[in-house]
């Protein structure tokens, strides 16, 4: 069946911006580093360069850990209105290419609603990035009901990012920070949300995890032996997989055969979402990224489009283009024109100097 339109290309769920005032918090403490990376220099033109050079039309802005908590409450505030302002002023200037998942003030409530109010209302961000845990409270504390009622009254998207947690210092290892620590928040996170009765009694929250979920997939069936304790089973009556099901994926950092066969058999195809981790990680392997994805045998031409555009669109429907259509033959998202003359001669050479920095 021919395409009704004309093929789009990907819609990125997970894609960074570090605004001038993030920068300048983090530089004020003495901070170069997020889990053990450090800070990529970023402007809006390199999110451009390598979303042209990857067949990415559209990416979803978000702040990265560890937010806008430092130190100070006040100071909290002030960034994460700062932050959001800054990715509000992006939209404008480029409508057709961003999106924005607003950060809120956690783990402050009360502010974190104000905030979710005035970025949904005023700003028209299309959903909320919130960290896995801030300052030792997971999602799912009962803390945040009064965030989660306001978020569930809108049906938001929820973009769900991991951070570290204290207790992440006390570990002793030198594996670096992102690599494990990092998939743990997102876990705990997850788990949390489900055993905590959040999503039973917020189910109009739509969740997108981070990295594939963290671990997850792997665990699920390990963590619905909960359904055996009388305490989860008020709390989540369906059962815990039915919840683990209901979390959207994104493939950041996780377009592995290994990952992807995980996730394949927990959740409806429908439920995985492209995602790429820019800047942290840095455009070369973007391109590995995709590269690896479409190298995938585990899913059909319809799978890898819905990935790639349409799944993200029944998040999304306002970035539809007119008479869009799904469909199963697979047609890959390009490269534009100008990205190929200025940046595929350079990418292995690229690659290969990243890798050996790391």
């Amino acid at each position: 069946m021919a395409r009704k339109a004309p093929a789009r290309g990907r819609i990125d769920v997970h894609h960074h911006l570090i605004p001038p005032a993030f920068t300048r918090a983090m530089e004020v403490r003495g901070l170069t580093e997020v889990a053990s990376t450090p800070l990529p220099k970023w402007t809006v033109q390199q999110s451009l360069d390598v979303m042209d050079l990857n067949g990415i039309d559209l990416a979803l802005t978000s702040l990265s850990a560890p937010g806008t908590y430092f130190d100070s409450k006040a100071d909290a505030i002030s960034l994460a209105r700062a932050c959001n302002e800054f990715a509000a002023e992006i939209k404008q200037q480029h409508p057709s290419r961003f999106g924005s998942f607003a950060v809120l003030p956690m783990p402050f409530t009360a502010e974190a609603c104000a905030e979710a109010i005035y970025a949904l209302d005023v700003l028209k961000a299309e959903g909320v990035v919130l960290l896995g845990s801030t300052d030792g409270k997971f999602l799912g504390d009962p803390s945040f009901d009064e965030l989660m009622a306001e978020l569930n009254r809108r049906k938001t998207v929820v973009f769900v990012h991991p951070n570290l947690h204290a207790t992440t210092d006390q570990i002793g290892l030198a594996t670096p920070l992102f690599i494990v620590e990092f998939l743990c928040d997102t876990t705990r996170a997850a788990v949390n949300l489900i055993l905590s009765g959040t999503m039973e009694r917020y189910p109009d929250i739509r969740w997108i995890l981070s990295h594939a979920g963290g671990f997850l997939p792997y665990i699920a069936w390990r963590v619905s032996l909960a359904n055996n304790f009388p305490a989860f089973v008020e709390r989540a009556p369906l059962g815990v997989l039915t919840y683990a099901r209901r979390f959207y994926y994104d493939t950041a950092l996780s377009p592995s055969p290994f990952a992807m066969a995980a996730l394949k058999a927990l959740v409806d195809p429908s439920h995985i979402l492209f995602g790429s981790d820019f800047p942290f990680a840095p455009a070369p392997l973007i391109g590995v990224e995709v590269q690896n994805l479409e190298a995938l045998t585990l899913f059909d031409g319809e799978t890898l489009n819905g990935i790639d555009r349409g799944h993200a669109l029944k998040l999304f429907p306002q970035f539809a283009a007119q008479g869009e259509a799904t469909e199963a033959r697979r047609v890959k998202p390009q490269p534009r024109a100008s990205a190929l003359k200025t940046a595929i001669a350079g990418r292995a050479v690229a690659l290969v100097d990243w890798l050996r920095n790391r």
